[in-house]
């Protein structure tokens, strides 16, 4: 090769080279003008929104729920406490494959599931990084799965708490209620909620909610890139709930529950000087630690769809006819109207013919000429309908109201106020006259007339302290987690009737006859050691059914009552017994239940006695 033509060769060597190195140059050049494009647009455009987002992944604020406040009986027994729990946490920010991290959780946790489908509650206030609640106190099993494979889990954690505990089961459920997770409505009333915390929802869980709730606190937390936390920078602590000491006796309140046994209905056992409520009962019922974190759908239904509705609390909300429980009340009313004395004798054939019907006695063959305390005794109708004549339903309703009856008790719980009719009250409800023949149902509790069993409880202690009604209570005293009293209860009048003793006496009498006497009705609430004051009743839920009573529905049988006070002369407790659809009186099928009840509570304070006197006693 020549000269020449070497020396071409190199120039255009020299020239590619030139071209490689420009492209090289406008490469680097566009790389350099991208990335100085990127941080300008990291830092200048969106520099805040990462700098906010990069402070929420180091430093997170956690809230740390409150404990709440235990509920002891009165003798210092835990009814509802708390114990520990393990709860599944995710924060779906830190998670940022979201359905990755969730179909490995529900490889662990069924729970997940849910939220892979999309079936779980959504709050679209919940703020960033706020944990949402996947699954409540998991097994230990569970929580060692999800420990040992948290790197496959980012943006979930375990974390501890504690589980509301009833560890009376499902003693005095309908009472002390049950806690559930706060809904929108409760988030609007109570501030200071969000979603996943707990509320009481029913009995004293709901109707003490302030003070078994506390205050919660909250933590500073570092935390990683997956929000695993790295430590605690700042801490307030949480303020613990207070406990309440209820005025239930534990004890005596399972002793009432077995007397109940099976039957649907409720017994109330009250002391007769202060009004507390020693025991309340109810049938059926259920288990208030389904509701403890998050009751499972199928258990909900299967609660709401019984038909003997185990969610209802009969002792307060249940309005019943209250037969002849309602004799006495009309008896002291016509003492005091001087409409009878205790002399004062009817003739009981069967009936009263009236208005072109008979009214029929209870007992068809009649009980011949009785007087008042024989009467009682024995639960004569006709007595009575003759008493109903005499005062009219204008008296009838004055006398029954002023016994508590038809009235609002004034309760923190949700409690039913009955019904006592009167001549307004039917133009009201129907637009109608009263009928002098609706007076003689109403006189010996039937037609228009409802009430509670707590109400008729709260009547009977009545008859036996004097004429003193008390407002009934449940709670003695609130006290700190340390024990220190912060706040009493006494007992409190609501009203004095001053019905004259001898009036009351004569009363007295005749329901002591009602147990002791040869003919009484309510004999089988005997005991052979103390004196018991009752009164049988027997209220009809449809007009008189002809026919064998099993073959009538069930639905369509009577209810049978009974109450009682016992001992005669120095009364410490009073007792109000409904059973639904018992279908027999109430002296055949409530009496044996209260004579059980009134066995257990004196066995119960001898005990104690026996014991160690120091123990707050049953009677109060």
């Amino acid at each position: 090769m020549d000269e020449q033509s070497e020396f071409f060769a190199s120039q255009e060597t020299l020239t590619a080279c030139y071209r490689r190195i420009g492209v090289i140059s406008l490469i680097i050049l566009f790389v350099f003008c991208a990335l100085g494009f990127r941080l300008w647009q990291l830092q200048i455009v969106e520099g805040d929104r990462f700098r906010t987002l990069s402070e929420k992944n180091r430093i997170r604020l956690n809230r740390l729920p409150s404990i709440r406040g235990l509920m002891l009986d009165r003798t210092g027994r835990v009814v509802v406490g708390n114990h520990p729990s393990f709860d599944v946490i995710l924060v779906p920010e830190d998670a940022q494959d979201r359905l990755t991290t969730l179909h490995t959780l529900a490889s662990y946790l069924p729970e997940a599931v849910d939220f892979l489908e999309g079936k779980a509650p959504r709050n679209p206030l919940r703020p960033a990084y706020e944990g949402i609640s996947v699954a409540r106190d998991i097994s230990w099993d569970t929580l060692a799965m999800i420990e040992s494979h948290q790197l496959d889990l980012p943006g979930v954690s375990v974390e501890a708490s504690l589980k509301r505990f009833y560890a009376a089961g499902n003693l005095a459920a309908h009472l002390v209620g049950y806690i559930g997770e706060v809904n929108q409505s409760e988030m609007a009333e109570y501030k200071r909620y969000r979603q996943g915390d707990l509320i009481g929802k029913v009995g004293l869980e709901k109707a003490w909610e302030e003070i078994l709730r506390g205050y919660n606190g909250g933590q500073q937390v570092e935390v990683d890139a997956t929000g695993r936390k790295l430590r605690v920078l700042d801490e307030v602590k949480t303020q613990p709930g207070h406990n309440i000491h209820l005025t239930l006796d534990l004890e005596l309140q399972e002793q009432v529950e077995q007397a109940l046994g099976e039957a649907e209905g409720a017994v109330v056992v009250l002391a007769v000087e202060t009004g507390e409520v020693l025991a309340l009962a109810n049938r059926p019922t259920f288990d208030p630690n389904l509701f403890a974190l998050s009751i499972k759908p199928n258990e909900w239904r299967t609660l709401v769809e019984d038909p003997l509705r185990p969610l209802t609390n009969r002792a307060l909300r249940g309005q019943y006819p209250p037969g002849s429980t309602f004799k006495p009340f009309m008896a002291l009313a016509a003492l005091e109207e001087g409409i009878i004395t205790p002399e004062t004798r009817f003739n009981c054939q069967g009936g009263l013919p009236f208005g072109g019907r008979t009214f029929h006695c209870w007992k068809r063959p009649g009980h011949g000429r009785v007087d008042l305390k024989q009467a009682l005794a024995q639960s004569c109708d006709v007595y009575f309908y003759k008493v109903g004549q005499r005062l009219g339903i204008q008296k009838i309703a004055q006398a029954a109201r002023r016994f508590g009856l038809g009235q609002d008790l004034g309760l923190a719980l949700a409690a039913s106020p009955g019904l006592i009719p009167d001549v307004e009250w039917k133009r009201r409800r129907f637009d109608a006259p009263w009928y002098e023949g609706e007076t003689l149902s109403v006189v010996i509790g039937q037609s228009y007339v409802l009430a509670t069993p707590l109400q008729m409880a709260v009547a009977t202690a009545a008859l036996a302290n004097g004429g003193v009604i008390h407002r009934p209570f449940f709670v003695t005293q609130v006290s700190s987690v340390d024990g220190e009293s912060i706040q009493t209860y006494s007992p409190e009048i609501m009203t004095q009737t001053k019905i004259p003793e001898e009036y009351l006496g004569i009363v007295r009498d005749g329901m002591r006859e009602v147990v002791h006497g040869e003919r009484g009705t309510g004999k089988k609430a005997f005991l052979p050691d103390i004196e018991v004051a009752g009164k049988t009743g027997t209220s009809q839920v449809v007009s008189r059914i002809i026919g064998k009573e099993e073959k009538v529905p069930r639905h369509h049988r009577d209810h049978a009552w009974f109450i009682a006070f016992a001992p005669v002369q120095t009364p410490k407790i009073a007792v109000a017994c409904l059973i639904e659809h018992a279908g027999k009186g109430g002296g055949a099928v409530a009496a044996p239940v209260v004579r059980q009840v009134l066995e257990a509570y004196f066995r119960i304070v001898e005990q104690r006695k026996r014991e160690n006197g120091g123990i707050r006693q049953t009677s109060g």
